[in-house]
């Protein structure tokens, strides 16, 4: 579903939210939480929904090792290559939307593996 490939650009920005930890989360999570983001990746909505922000932040907090980290972003990266239309421009403004902190930034390009 769109949903779910956009919710691999969400899962890279709560990526960049939250604590490290050790247990990796599952690609249906991330999918599930960041699906509503889509809309907004992709230029459709002006901002991102509630949900979406909540969802982000849900996964932000999940978040306890890098590990999780790159899992999250991993899933994002996988589902955006099945997905049109999701920009970097729109992509890179959801931290602050949704008042989210990310150590790196949120991009299309982000290199999963380097995530600290």
């Amino acid at each position: 579903m769109k949903s779910i490939f956009f919710s691999l650009f969400v899962v890279l920005s709560l990526v960049c939210f939250a604590h490290l930890s050790n247990a990796a989360i599952p690609c249906g999570t991330v999918d599930m939480k960041a699906a509503s983001c889509v809309a907004f990746a992709t230029g459709k909505d002006p901002k991102p929904s509630p949900t979406c922000c909540s969802g982000l932040q849900q996964l932000a907090q999940s978040v306890k090792t890098v590990d999780d980290k790159k899992a999250i972003c991993r899933c994002l990266k996988a589902a955006v290559k099945n997905f049109a239309g999701v920009q970097d421009r729109f992509l890179s403004q959801i931290p602050a939307a949704c008042n989210i902190k990310v150590g790196f930034p949120v991009s299309l390009s982000t290199d999963c593996e380097k995530l600290h």
